[in-house]
């Protein structure tokens, strides 16, 4: 089905905030919306998991994702849920990402049509998921990752535990990059003014100087 504009940012900002975080680590691999086939043989047997991240594999880029060959399950998955799939991430997904021994697996829901609170966590143990509590905000610690999520808006935001704060979406890069120029160009025309007036300055000390000294000069004649 299709998705909304809501849906689209949400998982390109989580995929694109985890490739970000993970971008020094040759192996971790983060895809999205990839096609992950998990039988050998059977190209019916495949699931397309909103964001996925591998841990253990090499980062490279991938046309589709082999169970067999990797020979690694994603240690998390996201599933960006609405109304109309709740049933399949909710039921059958859960189900197959708990056997496939998915460590984690979270459910956020943008427009809370469903959910609430509007982020779902999983957390695998032994055989089975067990539900993780949210905290008052909302967000959710991932042990895996060593990141707590956060709902913002539509948006589920990654935030740095180190910092307590939020890795920028694209537009808040944008942004942070454009003031980071803007404040370097005032800097330039700024220094640039004040050299312009310390060379002024200077010219009108020479001047100062020159003329001082013809003075000295008129008294000694008159002397």
């Amino acid at each position: 089905m299709g998705e909304t504009d809501f849906h689209i940012a949400a998982l390109f900002h989580l995929w694109q905030a985890l490739r970000q975080y993970y971008r020094n680590d040759a192996d971790v691999y983060v895809a999205a919306n990839m096609l992950f086939y998990y039988e050998e043989g059977n190209i019916s047997a495949f699931k397309v998991p909103d964001v996925f991240v591998v841990k253990g594999i090499a980062k490279r880029d991938r046309r589709v994702y082999k169970l067999w060959q990797e020979q690694k399950a994603p240690s998390v998955v996201f599933e960006i849920t609405s109304r109309g799939t709740r049933r399949d991430d909710i039921g059958e997904k859960r189900t197959f990402y708990e056997r496939l021994g998915v460590q984690e697996y979270y459910l956020f829901d943008p427009l809370g049509e469903y959910l609430s609170p509007r982020l779902r966590g999983y957390v695998l143990e032994g055989l089975r998921f067990r539900s993780v509590e949210a905290a008052s905000d909302g967000s959710l610690p991932s042990r895996e990752l060593n990141l707590i999520l956060r709902p913002e808006e539509w948006l589920l935001r990654v935030v740095d535990p180190a910092t307590g704060q939020p890795l920028p979406t694209i537009d808040e890069a944008v942004k942070r990059m454009t003031d980071a120029l803007d404040r370097a160009r005032i800097e330039a025309q700024r220094a640039e003014s004040e050299a312009q007036r310390a060379a002024a300055a200077e010219v009108r000390s020479a001047q100062l100087e020159a003329e001082i000294q013809r003075l000295r000069r008129m008294l000694d004649e008159l002397n």
